[in-house]
């Protein structure tokens, strides 16, 4: 029997892509796409696949809601967060969401259906990096200064600032109204204490959040 898989991305090509890596695996069957979280969950109702594939940056709702909405309903389901952010606080909010595996987009083909077939049968998976990140951590000393904690929608907006994306911009491209893009701004110069957006930038360069 195959594995039934759903692929939830904004980004066309990249499903496709994924799509057409997964149809010459003889084990696995992609048998829903969505573009958005309120799609994917939508579409989880009717297929409901054996592995969702979740992205977690998109607009109109992000990966780790539509993950957390899934498994509110469906508590069994399988939820492999798919994203380029290897962040502290994103791997913790999508593993407290019930996702049960956190694989970085540059991954290569075979690590993917690894995961998948992992997933499937039960188990979880962490990527290196992420394994790492988390071992990291855990082995941090307490007197040792901590890591600014960001919320996935923090990561977000840092991310689209330092991209060069405007208020307007980076609102349209949420899902969000331009008053709660400047409110996470503001709470992200408070929380990392810098004034402008160069330290914002700095910030994230520092903190493999951006390639900028």
């Amino acid at each position: 029997m195959k594995i039934t898989v759903m692929l939830v991305d904004d980004h066309k090509i990249l499903r496709e892509g994924l799509a057409s890596i997964l149809v010459s695996v003889d084990d696995i069957e992609v048998v829903a796409q969505a573009e958005n979280g309120v799609n994917a969950v939508n579409a989880y109702k009717e297929y409901r696949p054996d592995v969702v594939v979740m992205d977690l940056s998109m607009p109109v709702m992000g990966g780790i809601e539509a993950t957390r909405k899934i498994l509110e309903e469906y508590p069994d389901a399988c939820v492999l967060a798919f994203s380029m952010v290897i962040d502290r606080g994103c791997v913790s909010e999508c593993l407290k969401a019930g996702a049960k595996g956190y694989l970085l987009k540059d991954c290569a083909g075979n690590e993917l259906v690894d995961a998948i077939r992992l997933l499937a049968s039960g188990k979880s998976y962490l990527c290196t990096a992420v394994t790492d990140l988390v071992i990291n951590e855990f082995n941090k000393k307490d007197s040792r200064p901590q890591r600014v904690l960001l919320s996935p929608r923090e990561v977000q907006v840092l991310q689209s600032i330092t991209d060069g994306k405007n208020s307007k911009e980076i609102a349209f491209l949420l899902g969000v109204s331009n008053k709660t893009v400047e409110t996470v701004r503001a709470n992200l110069m408070k929380k990392l204490e810098v004034t402008s957006i160069a330290g914002l930038t700095k910030y994230a360069i520092r903190e493999g959040l951006t390639t900028v």
